[in-house]
């Protein structure tokens, strides 16, 4: 009597499970199965108190199953245990992707300024720009692993799971950036150091504390991003003019829509995390602003021959490479999407090289042969002979050069 009695009330119960959709019955058994493990026991009839209300813990009980055994584990813990690979794991905390961009727009700059290329300055700007990268993006790395690993795209980093302990972390960014300033200051100008200085202070305590407190650390991103070509212009000529501001304008306009896109599809994680983006405060200025941007990567693309730093070549074989980039971020503007915004951000990484080999095909005039000491320049009416100064050691010899004219 008593076993027909559990039987059927066990049926009814079954019978109610089965009958709720599935979303509700999904949701309950999520429930149930993260309260705790249970046992194989029979609900008891003094439980089920209305069979044809909700399904609940309090009226249904599932046995326990697919439990992990006690020797398993699906994370790695902290310090990291498995050694080797030292060099791949700083190559990761120095970012090194992302150093490589900075270093190649270090000497695209150094090769478009209108001095004369020496090798060894320019090898020393060069690796000097790198390591300050580095230093800066391990600093960056530092500060941010607690968020770092909330986030789906970071949570693997080398410092969120024990591969490299803090203390290494800071140790490595010292001896890199002192490293890089000092090879910076002795080895190419005082100029090129202060803006290598200034760039790490702007990007490890502005920008980086900036990201969780507004969306101006866009902005202030995009200035860290358009100094390295500066700093390449300032290696050769030891100064700094308008040539070298449409190329550092031209890097900053580029990082609104290639970052912004890549935000798009970050979004989640970055709220998650508590990041101030655009693309997660303000979804229509991220798109408007990657879309304004763009076009005003045209409008600097059509000055640069004005103001001599290439030829008029330049403007016109920029016109298609251009117009595409702005095509894509006004169909990002206009709908905004994981397709549309993948398809922006991967041009990106393929619009900022091709851009930087037009700048070299089209420079004005290159200066491999030319005598560094002196060179004639003829105006209208006389003769001004520029004689600028060698590599320059200190901030006190990198101002522009002094004009000597000639006879009237």
């Amino acid at each position: 009597m008593m076993r027909g009695l559990v039987k059927r009330e066990w049926r009814l119960i079954t019978q109610v499970c089965t009958t709720k959709t599935a979303s509700s019955n999904n949701e309950v058994i999520a429930e149930m199965r993260s309260a705790s493990p249970c046992d194989n026991s029979i609900v008891p009839i003094s439980q089920v108190k209305d069979i044809s209300g909700p399904v609940s813990k309090d009226n249904v009980i599932f046995p326990a199953t697919n439990i992990i055994p006690d020797n398993h584990t699906s994370w790695l813990p902290s310090p990291y245990t498995a050694t080797g690979k030292t060099i791949s794991q700083y190559k990761k905390l120095s970012k090194f992707r992302l150093t490589s961009l900075v270093v190649v727009t270090t000497m695209g700059g150094y090769a478009m300024a209108p001095a004369a290329f020496d090798l060894s300055s320019f090898a020393m700007c060069t690796l000097g720009t790198g390591m300050i990268s580095a230093a800066a993006n391990a600093i960056n790395q530092y500060h941010e692993v607690p968020f770092d690993s909330q986030m789906s795209r970071t949570k693997n980093r080398v410092l969120v799971t024990g591969q490299i302990t803090p203390l290494k972390s800071v140790l490595f960014a010292a001896v890199s950036a002192s490293t890089g300033l000092c090879m910076l200051y002795f080895g190419v100008n005082g100029l090129t150091a202060a803006l290598g200085a200034g760039n790490l202070f702007l990007y490890t305590s502005i920008y980086t504390p900036m990201k969780r407190i507004s969306i101006v650390n866009t902005w202030i991103g995009s200035v860290v991003g358009a100094i390295p070509p500066l700093m390449g212009w300032a290696g050769c000529a030891g100064s700094l003019d308008s040539g070298a501001m449409i190329l550092a304008g031209i890097l900053y306009a580029w990082q609104f829509p290639h970052f912004n896109a890549l935000s798009w599809n970050l979004r989640p994680d970055y709220s998650r995390a508590g990041y101030r983006m655009m693309a997660v405060t303000n979804p229509s200025l991220c798109r408007r602003t990657a879309f304004r941007y763009s076009l005003a990567i045209v409008g600097l693309s059509l000055m640069a021959p004005v103001l001599d730093v290439t030829n008029y070549w330049f403007a016109l074989e920029t016109i298609p490479l251009n117009a595409y980039f702005a095509y894509l971020a006004y169909k990002f503007n206009k709908k905004s999407d994981s397709k549309s915004s993948r398809s922006l951000f991967r041009f990106s990484l393929l619009h900022l090289p091709a851009l930087m080999l037009l700048f070299l095909a089209n420079k004005k005039e290159w200066y491999f042969k030319k005598n560094a000491e002196e060179e004639t320049i003829k105006t209208d009416s006389n003769y001004m002979v520029l004689k600028p100064s060698k590599t320059a050691t200190s901030l006190g010899n990198v101002l522009p050069v002094a004009v000597a004219e000639g006879p009237r």
